[in-house]
């Protein structure tokens, strides 16, 4: 028992560099900067083997690295990468807050409005109060969500 224990002991470095190289891996396809803290922390035991320190040892000083390195470098790294990002909104939701024209009545039930950016969507009114005037048509509105193929509208006037 104890040379399996011994033998386990001399080849760990074997399995902090299988860990490193996974979670560098990982990383590459993820760019989330979680697998690369992660394989840093298995480089800082792979390091730690060089102590003769037991395995259970190495084992909590790269989980302490790992934890830390979440946490402090991270987030800076993070800010880096995403600096650069063009923040304007797109796709359904750029359509939040866009005016618009009733073309069809809309009521909670049916209704069609055509939007400042030309596109024309099947409507119904956002508010869940129970008696709602419906919009007639040529009536401004605004978007207050868009869920499916439908378009969530509010009276541009309120």
């Amino acid at each position: 028992m104890d040379t399996i224990l011994q033998m386990f002991q001399d080849w760990a470095w074997i399995g902090w560099l299988v860990l490193m190289v996974l979670f560098f891996v990982i990383e590459i396809f993820t760019l989330d900067m979680t697998f690369l803290m992660l394989g840093l922390g298995s480089a800082v035991g792979l390091l730690s083997t060089l102590t003769g320190w037991p395995v259970w040892v190495q084992v909590i000083i790269a989980a302490l690295a790992a934890v830390l390195l979440i946490f402090v470098l991270r987030p800076p790294l993070l800010r880096r990468l995403h600096r650069g990002e063009d923040q304007t909104r797109s796709n359904v939701d750029a359509l939040i807050g866009l005016h618009g024209t009733v073309l069809l009545e809309v009521t909670t039930l049916t209704g069609q409005v055509k939007l400042s950016n030309g596109d024309t969507w099947t409507a119904r009114l956002a508010s869940e109060a129970p008696v709602i005037a419906p919009l007639s048509p040529g009536a401004p509105v605004t978007v207050e969500r868009i869920e499916g193929a439908t378009a969530y509208v509010r009276s541009a006037h309120v």
